[in-house]
């Protein structure tokens, strides 16, 4: 319930109430002015009804905060208090996108977003493991939502910009919130809903013959042709009404927060790899870049609990980090935990029924209000299957946009996931933290469910892996595309026994690591998935973490490693004993001026070391290779570029290893060759000789005649934007004009970039479209038992979501120089990280 100090949001768009604040604001400094009254202080004594003892609030000179109390109960207090100060308006927002809520903070240009996260029902999801939480870890998230709503209440009339333009009011924070937030977290991670969906739209193109070409699934793996199949013979052409709307609608979620990403790297090395001759352990986490980042920095001291690494605002919980004898990180696993299935739907009197095994079915039905900023509100119905709910049932087909046009023909097409399932993962998690050794550790990740991780830790002495969460066994079918809902062929069947869970411990070769590629060998006794990454960042962590003795410093050098093992693979393609000559007579047959530049690029990119620095001008020419190669290969059976199918093809690449990659190394058969649109037939030495000579021409048009100077930074950049500036683009001309008027207050950037997809330094970009970097490291941690003081990390950008924070942006400049942060547990060094600077929170009267 809203309290009566909350006043209804107002109904006006974010953009059009800061159309005064921009007209005042030539410069940051009178909008830093305009809301400094919304940053709390970071000294003094501040009286927070709800303390039971005092607290010391003390930041470091990147606004990363140590908490030190002298509870437990006021440690989980103060970390909901201090949350709320730093990403008030992040934790809103992150709850309104789980809720299906988003319009009625933004408008209704992000309506179709919260249909497609009301469809999930991330609501129930969180019920769920909210109700199988034990009773202690219940009081955990009350206490922490009791200092959240401290804050809020203290602030009530002192919000940040953005909510306070927007006219938003946003309710007390509940307990159950919390675990919303961590199921939208479990959802985004979620790897092959937007494959399943983009393998429809390229079907829909190309047809269910060719469409394995399109979707390898790993470099050793056979092309998924019977998986394919499944769709062999289905009308998918104009009967799958609403597809557009629902790619868009992920796509849209992805944008705005994340959805399948490929994310991080972690690593541990053994006692016996190490110059201390005591473990270390890495983790840097992929996610995409954003302002404020994902993550959120915090160490806290109490008699029982100490901890120090990342969380996010909004979860009552250290997700990475250290706690004095135990380091841990995570990467995603790249588990396929979620399918869609193809249902024939038909409308009869007033129900709508499904088909199962010969029999129509009523499909079930939950209505739906949608409040919408500035509009009427709406009422709307989702059906759900036997497998879960008809998503196009509630996305895209309409008669005109807020009508819903019910299904009436064709297909349906319904999500059926993991994520209703109970279990303790909830109470792991804080086990893990709480964990003392690597055996402890094994025993808390054993009990993840709700989260399909590789979890890597390591105490003083020994290192471990995990691989957590519930895997579908799968009657028949790979699970990779969508399956025939009618036919119980391809029902799941239970889960694989937790047993199967891929692990280890302190291995023979002195370390571990995962950059979510293929972690077992093909066959293994259950499917973890078939959405694999590309190899080449899990190949260049077993090529340096197998190297020598490592220390600290030689973990940063890995965490900043620019280096693509792609390249070497690209280079042996090239001068392979069937392509070194045919390619070269591609080259001869080309014009004069083409095959001059087609030579000059295969001389540059056989002599390139590899390494994709931002000065770098062979790196520079190898982007704009894999550019020109992918829009050579594939344009003319997908394009225009703005087609969907192209968008699809697109977006397979930044998920999971791609027919890009796959047909560069490979693939010399493939139809994909052939240049539809000349009479000829085209091969593959045809193909790569005009991408090499298209990749100079490229690099020309963007950087000039110059060919010595140019650089691969200035393709590649960096550029940080907040959610209101990835909003703007779903809000009207004149409210974009307006919200761009003030971007350089709330963006930060361009910045040159190094790297790509596959290099440890990660800076993905959508290959074939631009080389905007959209995913990066957003954190990085090194723990070195070796050190007096183990843990280190920074963030990708500041402490604060607040623009009128001095901790808003100061963390990008570290993370970009790798100027990482101490986080001490010994009493004497205290004060060397963090300072004298106090702010004490009392007790209220």
């Amino acid at each position: 319930m809203l309290s009566r100090a909350f006043r209804p949001m107002a109904h006006l768009s974010l953009a059009a109430t800061l159309t005064a604040t921009v007209a005042l604001s030539g410069c940051q400094s009178l909008l830093n002015s305009r809301y400094n009254d919304s940053l709390p202080p970071d000294q003094g004594i501040v009286r927070v009804q709800g303390l039971t003892q005092s607290v010391v609030v003390r930041r470091n000179a990147l606004g990363m905060p140590l908490i030190e109390t002298t509870t437990f109960h006021d440690a989980l207090f103060a970390l909901g208090y201090v949350h709320a100060s730093d990403r008030l308006s992040q934790m809103m927002s992150l709850r309104l996108m789980a809720e299906g809520r988003l319009a009625e903070m933004a408008g209704p240009g992000v309506l179709e977003m919260d249909r497609l996260m009301r469809a999930v029902n991330l609501k129930k999801s969180a019920e769920v493991l909210y109700a199988n939480a034990s009773p202690r870890l219940k009081r955990f998230f009350e206490v922490y939502a009791r200092g959240v709503n401290a804050y809020l209440f203290r602030y009530r009339d002192k919000l940040p910009m953005d909510l306070a333009e927007s006219g938003y009011r946003p309710p007390y924070w509940k307990a159950e919130d919390s675990v919303l937030v961590f199921c939208l977290l479990n959802f985004g991670l979620s790897v092959n809903l937007q494959e399943e969906i983009s393998a429809l739209v390229l079907a829909q193109k190309v047809g269910s013959d060719q469409l394995a070409w399109l979707l390898p699934t790993y470099p050793d793996e056979p092309l998924p042709f019977e998986e394919a199949g499944k769709l062999k013979g289905l009308a998918l052409d104009g009967q799958l009404a609403g597809l557009s709307a629902i790619s868009n609608a992920t796509g849209q979620f992805a944008d705005a927060h994340m959805l399948g990403l490929a994310a991080s790297n972690n690593w541990a090395i053994a006692p016996q790899s190490s110059r201390s001759g005591k473990s270390l352990l890495a983790n840097d986490t992929h996610l995409p870049l954003s302002m404020p980042s994902v993550w959120n920095f915090v160490q806290i001291r109490s008699p029982k609990y100490q901890v120090a690494g990342v969380s996010i605002a909004g979860v009552p919980a250290v997700v990475a980090g250290f706690n004095g004898k135990l380091g841990w990180g995570m990467t995603m696993v790249m588990g396929d935990n979620q399918d869609l299935f193809l249902e024939k739907v038909k409308r009869q009197g007033s129900r709508l029924y499904y088909q199962a095994d010969g029999k129509w079915l009523p499909a079930m039905e939950r209505q739906e209000t949608f409040f919408i900023k500035g509009q009427r509100a709406i009422r709307e119905t989702i059906y759900e299957t036997r497998h879960g709910p008809l998503l196009n049932s509630v996305l895209g087909e309409r008669k005109h946009r807020l009508q819903p046009l019910q299904l009436s023909s064709g297909y349906g097409l319904a999500l059926q996931t993991t994520q209703f399932e109970a279990d303790k993962t909830l109470d792991a998690f804080f086990d893990l933290s709480r964990a003392q050794s690597v055996e402890q550790a094994f025993e808390a990740t054993r009990e993840v469910r709700a989260m399909p991780l590789n979890i890597v830790f390591a105490d003083a002495q020994h290192i471990g892996w995990q691989v957590t969460g519930r895997f579908p066994n799968r009657r028949e079918g790979l699970g990779l595309l969508p399956s025939p809902g009618w036919d119980s062929r391809y029902e799941w069947d239970g889960f694989a026994d937790p047993m199967l869970h891929p692990y280890d411990q302190d291995p023979p070769q002195g370390w571990l690591g995962t950059a979510n590629q293929r972690t077992v060998p093909r066959g293994y006794g259950m499917q973890l998935s078939n959405s694999w990454y590309y190899p080449e960042r899990a190949e260049r962590i077993a090529q340096l973490a197998g190297s020598g003795k490592h220390d600290t410093a030689s973990m940063i050098a890995m965490q900043y490693d620019q280096t693509s093992p792609f390249a070497g693979k690209l280079q042996s393609m090239f001068d392979a004993p069937g392509m070194a000559a045919p390619l070269q007579q591609a080259i001869d047959a080309l014009p004069e001026a083409e095959r001059a530049k087609a030579r000059e690029a295969l001389s540059r990119l056989l002599a390139f070391d590899g390494k994709l620095a931002t000065n770098s001008a062979d790196a520079a020419l190898y982007g704009a290779f894999l550019h020109e190669s992918a829009r050579q290969i594939f344009l003319d059976e997908l394009g225009p570029d703005t087609s969907p199918a192209w968008k699809a093809l697109v977006e397979t690449a930044n998920s999971s290893y791609s027919a890009q990659a796959d047909h560069l190394l490979a693939r010399d058969d493939s139809p994909f060759w052939d240049d539809r649109s000349t009479a000829q037939k085209e091969d593959k030495p045809a193909i790569l000789a005009r991408s090499l000579a298209a990749a100079v021409t490229f690099a020309e048009s963007k950087l000039g005649a110059d060919h010595t100077s140019w650089q691969w930074g200035k393709l590649h950049s960096y550029t940080w934007a907040s959610e209101t500036t990835q909003l703007a683009k779903y809000m009207s001309a004149s409210q974009r004009a307006k919200l761009n008027a003030i971007d350089g207050y709330l963006d930060r950037g361009p910045f040159p970039a190094g790297g790509d997809h596959s290099t440890l330094n990660a800076s993905a970009y959508r290959w074939g479209q631009d080389f905007d970097t959209w995913l990066i490291p957003a954190m990085r941690i090194v723990v070195d038992f070796g050190r007096e003081e183990p843990l280190i990390g920074l963030n990708s950008s500041g402490q604060s979501g607040n623009p009128a924070s001095g901790h808003y942006a100061d963390g990008i400049d570290a993370w970009l120089k790798g100027r990482y942060m101490s986080f001490p547990f010994q009493s004497k060094n205290l004060d060397k990280t963090y300072g004298t600077k106090r702010l004490l929170l009392m007790p209220g009267q």
